[in-house]
């Protein structure tokens, strides 16, 4: 969390960050327990750092309508940890990603945002497996305004396309769904 402070402030770009409190349980514990009474998630920020950041970004404790926000023509990007609703809803958007997947799923997704469809950068850890606040800040630089950016930015669009296509009324998610709507009726018929 710390890290993750340290990259957004010195990246110099603008940000919208949703913080929980931490839970030093496990990973999994961490991503299923509410705001734990009591403990302000505000209160884990490294001191200062919402004073430093003012006019750059806005915190949030504990939650956000992340729709509304992703579809905010002011949304440049999306740090996620790729669950796969998250993955969806930022496709449907266009939306390029820094994918830090945690568990399950998630790394998975990120290898299939990053390596296969490439919307999407992902932070390297150091020697100590620490992603950093350099390097979280590099990965947020190169995604908003770098080179390799641009890129990922124009393959999101045209997967947000092919995303709309296949849900469009011809589409083949649609055509799929009815397809197996149209099987279990004529199950259920016969």
């Amino acid at each position: 969390m710390q890290e993750l402070a340290l990259g957004l402030e010195l990246s110099k770009q603008k940000f919208l960050w949703v913080v929980r409190s931490p839970n030093n349980e496990s990973a999994q514990a961490a991503y299923f327990s509410d705001q734990t009474l009591g403990n302000n998630p505000l209160s884990f920020l490294p001191e200062g750092f919402k004073e430093r950041t003012k006019g750059q970004g806005l915190v949030v404790p504990s939650w956000a309508p992340q729709a509304q926000v992703l579809s905010h023509g002011s949304t440049g990007g999306f740090l996620s940890h790729c669950g796969w609703n998250s993955t969806l809803e930022s496709i449907m958007q266009g939306i390029p990603l820094i994918a830090w997947p945690l568990f399950a799923e998630q790394r998975m997704n990120a290898v299939l945002l990053t390596d296969d469809l490439q919307v999407a950068l992902r932070p390297k850890a150091n020697e100590k497996n620490l992603v950093d606040g350099e390097e979280i800040a590099k990965v947020i630089n190169s995604l908003m305004v770098g080179e390799e950016g641009k890129k990922i930015r124009n393959r999101m669009k045209d997967l947000k396309i092919a995303a709309e296509k296949a849900l469009s009324p011809n589409g083949s998610s649609t055509m799929a769904l009815a397809d197996l709507a149209s099987h279990w009726t004529n199950q259920h018929n016969s």
